[in-house]
Parts: structure tokens; C-alpha cells; sequence
């Protein structure tokens, strides 16, 4: 059975990462900043609550986020999925409404211009945070939406960015 109420959407793109070398982009890895930058987001991340479910782009840099940030989180479950590489808005967005109905709150690390775009693309007023959100976020930044409605009916303008969380803030 569904649970009925807000649910929570953590959009986090990945921390700093070296520029693409012999390896190609995928096995891009963190930089010492960008190390810095997970640790650090991941106290202000589980100041926002308990993660049902965490859904982790494959590359190498948003899975070294995570590892880096999950040591202070409280996460349920999570799953690295090949698909969130070279997700758009409109991917993730098919990817969310699988979610399942009894989870609360779902982070995603992923990449740019995917995470600002889908809170964009979800937040249901044009204001200041959509503003932001609509230049891009910097690494380490998530973009934090309540969601009124069960995962399946996400739809544009269905969500409200809340928070924008910036990493050392």
C-alpha cells in the first residue's frame, strides 16, 4: 500500500572531479576538493531526514560522492544504475515515477545540466530558487523538493523546490 503525504526529493550533483584523462569521463574520480565537498554536504543532507532510497549515476565521481556523503546519512537503500550517466530531465524523470509508492524520500547523484533541469523543470512556481536552478548548480549542490503527489504521478510543475543546499553552508 502507497503512503499517502509529501514525499522528499534530494537532486545532488556530484562533487569536483579531475578533468577527463586517458581513462574517459566515466572514470573521472574526485579531486581533493571535491572529497572535501562530499564530506562536507553529507552533515547538511542528514539534516534534511532519513533516505528511503538513493539512486547513484555509475561514474565514478558521483559514486565517490556518495560513498563520501552516505557515511552520514541514514539511507535505506541504494542502487547505482547505468542509466543515470547520460540521463536527461525528461529520464529521470520516467526513472522516479517507478519508485515505489511506500518510499518517502529519494536522493539522486548525478551529473549536469540533469539535476538543475529536472528541479526546474518540477518546481511549480518561478521564483528566486527557480531562478538558480535555471543557470545550473555547482558541484556539490542539491536541489531539495517536497513532493505532494505518490511517485508515479511526478509530472512538470508538480513538485516545490524548497531548498537549494550548498556544501560548507
Amino acid at each position: 500500500m502507497a503512503v499517502a503525504g509529501p514525499r522528499t526529493l534530494v537532486l545532488l550533483r556530484h562533487a569536483k572531479a579531475e578533468p577527463a584523462g586517458d581513462s574517459g569521463d566515466v572514470r573521472r574520480p574526485l579531486t581533493a576538493r571535491g572529497r572535501r565537498q562530499a564530506a562536507a554536504v553529507g552533515p547538511q543532507l542528514a539534516a534534511l531526514g532519513g533516505v528511503d532510497l538513493a539512486l547513484v549515476s555509475s561514474a565514478l565521481r558521483t559514486t565517490e560522492t556518495y560513498e563520501l556523503l552516505a557515511h552520514h546519512l541514514s539511507v535505506h537503500s541504494h542502487e547505482v544504475r547505468d542509466e543515470l550517466y547520460q540521463a536527461g530531465p525528461g529520464d529521470l524523470l520516467e526513472l522516479l515515477r517507478e519508485v515505489d509508492g511506500d518510499v518517502r524520500s529519494v536522493l539522486v547523484v548525478g551529473h549536469e545540466p540533469t539535476m538543475s533541469g529536472t528541479a526546474f523543470v518540477l518546481h511549480d512556481t518561478r521564483d528566486d530558487l527557480a531562478s538558480q536552478v535555471s543557470l545550473g548548480i555547482p558541484t556539490a549542490t542539491a536541489c531539495v523538493l517536497d513532493v505532494p503527489h505518490p511517485w508515479a504521478q511526478l509530472d512538470r510543475s508538480g513538485a516545490h523546490l524548497r531548498q537549494i543546499v550548498r556544501p560548507g553552508e
